[in-house]
């Protein structure tokens, strides 16, 4: 929300005139890339960041500020923190936005990895964030549990005019009569006997797009999440330079999917990509990179988040890397990940306006 400078001084989130310097400039950078050509904006869910480093709180919010300021632009929302809300309540909440926006919508659900907010946020008291500090333990075991009944229902919901179900975690219809009479739910409904009884449930609206929006990944680094959402024909987004690691993942992904009846074009296995800054030299864009590399030192690398892949440098520069990428993945769909905040959204469109230029019609 803040440039480095606001946010050594101390509680930047807390600054309105930042917030709203921060949505002018997201809408700034969405027009930009709306009139571009570019195909999408993604943004995550995270709250309680009063210290302004990743003040991105309610998804269905900044989704509609982002389609209120565009017309063609997908926007991303990647995604859905797992562990802090009903499943029900999100398919609901992305059919809603898939109409407000259009039809533009692509979405993302995880699992959480930031302690402080997930714990106050959670819907159940016996789940936890995880990150590295639990990986591979009985805790993080049980949140994959969760996530991945969470994504069932989810997408169960959207994919059905009615439904039930019944998991480890979740029951819908809960509960199963209704306390009153109602003729409109048994004579113009379904899922409803006369007699009350309630024997499925639905959302309305249903989804503009068919069956659901397109779903992503959010930021994967691992092969087991990667293959959970080849089941459902998801988009994981990979910003790693580990290009064998990048290659075994597509490939097992294909096999993956297959074995759900999903067959993806070439090239849509999964999203690559990182964290970018273009400049006229080299030189250039490691100097403008320094004050993003210093957010991801004091943020993200505390997270347990290593440094992602950096397309950093000249079109040509960030051109080579792509071409050696593509050569071996054959991937349809880049993701870079921006300086927002960090920098002015001034110095973030002459880098977008770069890469529109001089890197994109290479590739086209």
């Amino acid at each position: 929300m803040g440039r480095r400078e606001e946010l050594e001084s101390g509680l930047a989130g807390l600054n309105n005139d930042y917030y709203q310097r921060m949505l002018a400039e997201i809408s700034d950078i969405a027009k930009y890339a709306d009139h571009n050509g570019w195909h999408g904006l993604g943004h995550p869910e995270h709250h309680l960041q009063i210290e302004g480093f990743e003040t991105s709180n309610d998804l269905g919010l900044m989704a509609s500020w982002v389609a209120n300021a565009t017309e063609q632009l997908r926007i991303i929302s990647c995604g859905f923190v797992s562990t802090t809300h009903n499943p029900l309540r999100v398919a609901e909440q992305i059919s809603t936005l898939d109409h407000m926006t259009g039809g533009r919508l692509g979405v993302g659900i995880v699992r959480g990895y930031q302690h402080r907010w997930v714990d106050q946020f959670k819907i159940r008291p016996d789940l936890s964030a995880v990150g590295h500090w639990n990986k591979d333990t009985d805790v993080d075991e049980y949140n994959r549990r969760y996530f991945e009944e969470f994504v069932e229902v989810v997408l169960t919901a959207l994919q059905n005019q009615t439904f039930s179900y019944e998991g480890e975690f979740w029951k819908f219809p809960n509960d199963n009569l209704n306390p009153h009479h109602h003729s409109v739910y048994s004579d113009y409904g379904a899922g409803i006997d006369p007699d009350m009884t309630i024997n499925e449930i639905g959302i309305a609206p249903r989804p503009l797009q068919e069956p659901h929006p397109p779903l992503y990944g959010g930021f994967t680094m691992s092969m087991k999440t990667a293959l959970f959402w080849a089941k459902y024909g998801g988009t994981p987004i990979v910003l790693s330079d580990k290009l064998d690691f990048c290659e075994a993942l597509w490939e097992t992904y294909r096999t993956e999917a297959a074995q759900y009846g999903i067959e993806k074009p070439k090239g849509h296995e999964a999203a690559w990509g990182g964290i970018t800054v273009c400049a006229p030299t080299d030189l250039e864009a490691q100097q403008q990179f320094e004050d993003m590399e210093w957010f991801w030192d004091k943020w993200a690398r505390q997270f347990g988040q290593g440094m992602p892949l950096k397309l950093v440098g000249s079109p040509d520069t960030i051109s080579r890397q792509i071409e050696e990428a593509h050569s071996r993945l054959g991937f349809d769909e880049i993701f870079f990940l921006i300086p927002q905040g960090i920098h002015s959204s001034d110095q973030i469109i002459e880098s977008m306006d770069l890469l529109t230029h001089q890197v994109m019609p290479r590739f086209a």
